[in-house]
């Protein structure tokens, strides 16, 4: 039977910003062939195969990955085993989301002064 399923993320950090790629591999450190492997993002089926390719990840990949492994005993493959790894946990940050908010306020900031300029130039202009 299979046992001790686990997940290697790679990157090994479990927060990672949008546009990275991420791999998820699961092994089992015991199990005799065939083992066969399902991937669970939020408790759901998603793939199948020891390596789950993500690619360039978006905010939408967030949540919970668990494998779970599973092999048959005997001929008839009546006897099925599973092996359901411990859940990994991904969050993904959008990618330079503090650098929108500060250059969306520099530009607020620019276009205020400039309408500050331009109040300020009519009003001199028809003083004149």
């Amino acid at each position: 039977p299979v046992a001790n399923a686990t997940i290697t993320p790679s990157p090994p950090a479990h927060q990672v910003r949008a546009g990275d790629p991420v791999t998820l591999r699961c092994s089992v450190q015991v199990g005799s062939a065939p083992v066969t492997f399902t991937w669970l993002h939020n408790g759901r089926a998603v793939a199948w195969g020891p390596i789950l390719e993500l690619g360039n990840v978006a905010v939408g990949h967030s949540g919970t990955y668990q494998c779970v492994a599973t092999n048959q005993l005997g001929q008839d493959g009546h006897r099925v085993f599973r092996a359901l790894s411990p859940e990994l946990a991904l969050e993904v940050t959008p990618q330079g989301h503090r650098e929108t908010v500060a250059a969306g306020v520099v530009g607020s900031l620019l276009f205020l002064l400039l309408l500050v300029g331009v109040i300020v130039a009519w009003h001199w202009w028809h003083r004149m």
